[in-house]
């Protein structure tokens, strides 16, 4: 019997392949599929600018020194890092053409995409509890919603996200690749890796099925909640105009809710009922993945009353120091 066992355990190791890199391939037979990446170039810049000119200004104006905009700072640092992971790595393999990656590399890529586009949607929800307790319950908004409370949830939504993204790519290494190392998409998709394996793969599905689950449907379930709630307590408000007003304090927030879970949800719907062309899937989920975090400023800034308050206090106090420079130059003169 100990003999037998230990033949079987070579006969795994043996038989147990973990390549020393994949293969991404990207678009198959596109024509003018660099024009795309070109434009992923553009829309990376505006991502970095967007997002950057968004931290400085909450950095900068002491009004959005509240406890909501420690949200909002975080979603724009999150858009930032997760277009970053996406984009830069995409542009490096398909415009440069580095598209194999280590087993090591591939790994640590599939982390970060999915670990920071959950963090974008973890924020999105933070701001939906703002709003819930902002509108249902104003008396005592300053006493629930403080940086303390909002801190303390965005560092466990870090650590829970950290923790179940590395198990769901950890769990990759149980896996044996003995066929194709070539994985069907523009970074190292989770189900287009484990989709090579042979040998059995149900816990990573199960994994992939729970990351779904748990972490785009819940979310966009308990926004949904939260805004029944708070079209309810709208409704119970006897002044339009303060109705009005109440419901402003939401569109952005409504409108970035949209652009990152309709995407993500319609694309899931539609690939149980139909297959999805490898090149339609590529495009509509590297487009899900860059264009939130370029849209999520510009709606921010232009649709949040408090930040275009805050940038024109700026710009008018720049220009007041930059009147008091020239007086003092032409002074000295």
């Amino acid at each position: 019997m100990p003999g037998n066992t230990t033949a079987n355990l070579t006969s795994t190791s043996v038989t147990f392949v973990r390549p020393a890199t994949f293969f991404i391939s990207g678009f198959s037979n596109l024509p003018h599929a660099k024009y795309y990446y070109v434009f992923l170039c553009f829309v990376y810049f505006v991502t970095v600018l967007g997002n950057s000119f968004i931290m400085c200004v909450i950095y900068l104006s002491r009004r959005l020194h509240t406890a909501k905009y420690i949200a909002v700072f975080h979603l724009a640092f999150s858009d930032l890092c997760g277009s970053s992971a996406v984009i830069t790595k995409l542009i490096d393999m398909f415009l440069f053409g580095h598209q194999e990656i280590s087993y090591e590399a591939c790994l640590m890529n599939m982390f970060f995409v999915f670990h920071l586009m959950n963090l974008q949607s973890m924020s999105l929800l933070v701001l939906a509890y703002d709003r819930l307790v902002a509108i249902c319950f104003p008396l005592k908004y300053h006493a629930i919603i403080t940086k303390k409370s909002i801190s303390l949830i965005l560092g466990n939504m870090w650590l829970f996200s950290i923790i179940f993204f590395a198990t769901l790519a950890g769990l990759v290494n149980r896996l044996s690749f003995c066929r194709s190392t070539v994985v069907s998409s523009h970074f190292c998709d989770h189900g287009p890796v484990i989709s090579l394996s042979c040998n059995s793969n149900f816990i990573n599905y199960l994994m992939a099925y729970i990351s779904f689950g748990l972490l785009i449907c819940m979310p966009m379930v308990l926004i949904t909640i939260s805004y029944c709630c708070i079209a309810a307590a709208l409704f119970k408000i006897a002044h339009g105009a303060d109705r009005i007003k109440a419901m402003k304090t939401c569109t952005s927030h409504l409108m970035l809710v949209a652009i990152l879970y309709l995407p993500i949800l319609s694309l899931n719907i539609k690939s149980i009922a139909v297959s999805i062309d490898p090149n339609s899937r590529i495009i509509n989920n590297s487009l899900t993945q860059i264009l939130p975090p370029m849209l999520n400023p510009i709606i921010y800034t232009l649709k949040t009353e408090e930040v275009m308050q805050a940038i024109k206090e700026m710009y008018r106090r720049r220009r007041k120091v930059n009147t008091i420079m020239e007086q003092n130059v032409k002074l000295r003169k």
